[in-house]
């Protein structure tokens, strides 16, 4: 406890953030793991053989204190956010690109510098490649497009979800166009 006279207010510990609060969180932890000193706490972390986890964790407590909401309260509501605002589809692309956020800077400290840029170098090439497919993609009837999708969605599944998977040819599409229109023969 401080020595000040002046009470602190107590933490919010009920209820569920409304969307400025998560806002806040999702910006100032983004703001924060772009940071150098940051990043090299994450990364002494791992040296530590800590789990990166762990220290992006205390990050978003660190913020929920400043934000004025308990802890373990602000965490058990990270949680729901997907329940709370499933129809709000700005705040859940900003919920995806801070769980993505998390991820990353776990990787760059487990990885190292090199590594790191190595990976995220062959990410970006793998994006490209999902946006031109996809593009060629849209050239198709929406049937075809679900048959296109199912066969990708199986490719992964088989790959254990490895992303290298989340990509078919030009080639392998219209074979699966092909296949799905080809006429049965049926004598008569």
């Amino acid at each position: 406890m401080s020595s000040s006279s002046m009470a602190t207010p107590p933490l919010q510990t009920s209820g569920m953030l409304c969307r400025q609060q998560l806002l806040h969180l999702f910006n100032r932890f983004s703001f924060l793991t772009s940071h150098p000193d940051v990043k090299e706490r994450v990364a002494d972390a791992v040296k530590d053989k800590k789990e990166p986890v762990a220290v992006t964790t205390e990050i978003q407590e660190e913020i929920f204190r400043e934000m004025g909401v308990d802890p373990s309260f602000g965490l058990s509501c990270l949680g729901k956010v997907n329940m709370t605002y499933e129809n709000d589809r700005d705040l859940m692309i900003q919920l995806y690109k801070f769980v993505a956020k998390e991820e990353i800077a776990c990787d760059e400290a487990e990885l190292g510098p090199d590594e790191f840029a190595e990976r995220m170098h062959s990410q970006q090439i793998l994006q490209e490649q999902q946006l031109e497919m996809l593009k060629y993609m849209r050239r198709f009837h929406l049937d075809d497009q679900s048959a296109i999708l199912e066969k990708l969605h199986h490719q992964l599944v088989d790959a254990n979800f490895d992303g290298e998977a989340s990509v078919l040819s030009s080639e392998q599409i219209q074979e699966i166009v092909r296949r799905r229109v080809s006429p049965v023969f049926k004598p008569s």
